[in-house]
């Protein structure tokens, strides 16, 4: 049975898997394909990206189900990019963990007492997580996905209605990100705004603060550096590294890690600025089904800590879909 999916980012690679692991034929068409490394149109290349589940977002079973699947992807392949590393998590908006439903399922975790925590932090823990380099794992999944029979068509549409002309497919998957807002026509998704650097390290701890602030540093596997960051900043478009975010984000990061960032010598030390458009839905992401078309998008920051769990909801809904597909040829 052909499937067809609209957008080859993480949550529509990881979508496709589920569904060849179900036993489905499955096409993507995407304007963008992993690889590409120029375009700013899609947010799967630009992320950190770490594992991290979030105390206040919903959907803790697809959270969950993707720790799990990235854990053993880390164990058994890492030429996919993926990579366990010990984590270090601090809130200034939160007196205690009561809300990090997380720490029944993260390994290793543990409470920091009150003279580890940064200026500012009331709250802080370690436990260990993933962190993935989308510069490996999109081709690697794609070569995956295409050794077991998937198809990629590069195409720009303007419609699912077009999509589904060029796919021939019984059901329709979209995961187009930002594509949404004019594919679904739904009028919540937003852009955010995101700016990083990937900075010549050798450190392997992925550290996050959240509250008053959003910065972070994230280990990118075979890179030689870390990514640092970062803003979100919602319905701005400009593509160009602002200097002056680079500046406060170098500050930032300096208050929460050991590595001083605060005097990097920016003509060494930093080797890339990177400048990303998050797919943010207002109201939260969707994920649901609409006759023969299943929607899955608006994960903002959190695509790829989303990513497998949302896999396993799409396949299931696939199937839904075909079952009364059936059920009404039956009745016919």
């Amino acid at each position: 049975m052909e499937i067809g999916i609209i957008g080859s980012g993480v949550i529509g690679l990881t979508s496709a898997l589920a569904l060849l692991d179900a036993g489905y034929s499955v096409t993507i068409l995407a304007r963008d394909l992993p690889g590409d490394d120029s375009s700013m149109k899609w947010a799967s290349p630009w992320a950190g990206a770490g594992i991290l589940p979030h105390p206040d977002s919903k959907g803790h079973d697809l959270q969950t189900q993707t720790f799990k699947f990235y854990w053993a992807l880390a164990h058994r392949d890492p030429t996919s990019g993926v990579q366990v590393v010990d984590v270090t998590e601090y809130f200034d908006d939160r007196m205690d963990d009561s809300t990090i439903w997380y720490k029944q399922i993260v390994p290793k975790y543990r409470r920091l007492p009150p003279k580890d925590l940064p200026a500012n932090a009331k709250i802080g823990f370690k436990y260990q997580s993933m962190t993935i380099n989308p510069v490996v794992f999109l081709p690697w999944i794609k070569k995956l996905l295409e050794n077991r029979g998937a198809r990629f068509i590069r195409a720009e549409i303007k419609s699912i209605d077009e999509a589904q002309s060029i796919l021939q497919a019984k059901v329709i998957v979209n995961a187009s990100g930002l594509g949404s807002f004019e594919l679904a026509h739904d009028n919540e998704v937003i852009a955010v705004r995101g700016q990083t650097m990937l900075v010549e390290s050798d450190s392997h701890e992925m550290v996050m603060f959240q509250g008053s602030h959003y910065t972070y540093q994230i280990p990118r596997m075979y890179s030689g550096g870390v990514i640092i960051g970062g803003v979100s900043q919602l319905g701005n478009l400009d593509p160009k590294a602002d200097p002056k975010t680079r500046q406060d984000i170098l500050r930032r990061i300096s208050l929460i890690t050991d590595d001083q960032s605060k005097p990097v010598d920016l003509d060494q030390r930093v080797m890339k600025d990177l400048v990303g458009f998050r797919p943010h839905r207002q109201g939260g992401y969707r994920l649901g089904r609409e006759g023969d078309v299943i929607h899955a998008y608006g994960f903002n920051t959190l695509g790829y800590t989303y990513s497998y769990g949302v896999a396993l909801k799409v396949q299931e809904l696939v199937k839904s879909a075909l079952d009364e597909k059936c059920a009404l040829r039956g009745n016919l």
